[in-house]
């Protein structure tokens, strides 16, 4: 007897370790999101015996970088929280199998879905849930603009206003810089498309370079030669290499930031009472008032050994109550129409938080159709890395606009063709 007891005993034990399933999730964090996740999959991990989830926690630049290397030849994690969907989107794991109620998370979802399902994948297919909706906009320093006796430029001001009142902040108390735009083609597509920009042709490919293109990127090249514009942050990296000013603007070293939404966690943590800030909204140009949509959202891969574990983590993120739970901490605005219905009860925010938070949320519905059809373009990785390398040669003078601007033209037009 004791012996049949042992003999069971083992078979349990050895069923049980071939059940068990180890997920490995590839993060990387803008705040707090990846810390957030971690805490909220002991939930899930309570909940789904024999489940595991390890989070790996990386630079951004590892999964815009190193990512889509280790997907190529199939490697990889079984998840990862992404931002460029159409040029994943091939690796990308259809849950909807995988879910019990694929109808919720369509009814919460559908719009971010959209951005997935590009290419040869399934224009009902479950892939991304979207953690963090972002948007683009502008960041001011309040503090410096009263020191300096400068009224802060309203909302729906042109780009002309913002410069016109950041040089003038700049001068009269002396910090280094004026304005600032992240390098990267993404933050430097929504002020063109507000310049006119179509961006796409009239068979739905990018990047036409137009008036409205052209006439931003002059004015862009032109405010880093009179010194408007923060010169290090695109003059100072090479290619398609992204780098913000975020660290400037937490130093209280720049009037007027260009940025996202994703920055506000960070500002509320890394900025205490030091100074006053507020969130601008989208900044208008002569043809629009437009920022970018995006988010970084979680994405199963279809490499992994375990597509039914990948697929009930995924519907545990799409969950109402722990985006709410995460969303709370991380201090995001949410991609889940209930949770945009009925808001975020966030944590512990200033008054500046929660004011920024407001404001981007407000500039969203105003965003124009192109801006989306961008988010969601298969190629749209090839525009957002060969913008800041093209123009930056202009702005150091490598180039002429007018050369860089034509090399701009071919070498997006190149990188699809190559893509497909």
């Amino acid at each position: 007897m004791r012996k049949t007891i042992a003999v069971s005993a083992l078979a349990l034990m050895t069923a049980g370790a071939s059940q068990a399933q180890e997920l490995r999730f590839m993060c990387y964090q803008d705040g707090n999101e990846c810390d957030a996740w971690a805490a909220a999959f002991q939930t899930f991990e309570a909940e789904n015996d024999g489940i595991t989830v390890v989070v790996d926690v990386v630079p951004y630049q590892a999964i815009i970088e190193s990512l889509p290397i280790q997907l190529e030849v199939g490697e990889g994690p079984d998840l990862a929280r992404v931002t460029d969907y159409g040029g994943l989107a091939r690796f990308m794991l259809d849950v909807r199998p995988h879910v019990s109620d694929p109808d919720m998370i369509e009814a919460r979802y559908g719009p971010s879905l959209a951005w997935a399902r590009v290419g040869d994948n399934a224009p009902d297919g479950i892939y991304n849930i979207v953690d963090q909706l972002t948007a683009t906009g502008g960041f001011a320093n309040a503090t410096l603009f009263e020191q300096a006796g400068v009224d802060m430029p309203a909302p729906g001001s042109s780009w002309a206003e913002w410069a016109d009142a950041s040089r003038a902040v700049r001068d009269a108390t002396g910090i280094d810089f004026a304005m600032a735009i992240d390098r990267t083609g993404h933050r430097f597509a929504a002020p063109a498309m507000s310049f006119g920009a179509a961006l796409f042709n009239e068979d739905g490919e990018a990047l036409v370079i137009d008036d409205g293109f052209r006439n931003f990127s002059e004015q862009f090249v032109a405010w880093h030669e009179d010194g408007t514009m923060a010169r290090d942050v695109w003059a100072g990296a090479g290619g398609g290499t992204y780098q913000d000013a975020a660290g400037e603007f937490i130093n209280a070293n720049l009037a007027m930031y260009y940025s996202g939404s994703w920055q506000i966690g960070r500002f509320g943590r890394d900025i205490g009472d030091a100074f006053d800030w507020v969130a601008t909204g989208s900044v208008c140009g002569p043809e629009a008032c437009t920022g970018m949509p995006g988010g970084a959202g979680i994405v199963g891969l279809n490499h992994t050994e375990h597509p039914e574990a990948v697929g009930k983590l995924m519907e545990f993120v799409a969950r109402d109550d722990v985006q709410a739970q995460v969303l709370a901490q991380t201090r995001n605005l949410p991609a889940n129409a209930e949770l945009q219905a009925n808001g975020i009860d966030y944590q512990d925010v200033t008054p500046e938080v929660a004011a920024a938070l407001t404001a981007f949320a407000a500039s969203v519905p105003n965003f124009s159709e192109t801006a989306y059809a961008l988010q969601g373009y298969q190629f749209n990785r090839a525009v957002y890395t060969n913008i800041p390398a093209r123009l930056t040669q202009a702005i150091v003078g490598e180039l002429t606009l007018s050369e860089a601007l034509d090399r701009l033209e071919q070498d997006v037009a190149d990188a699809i063709a190559e893509a497909r």
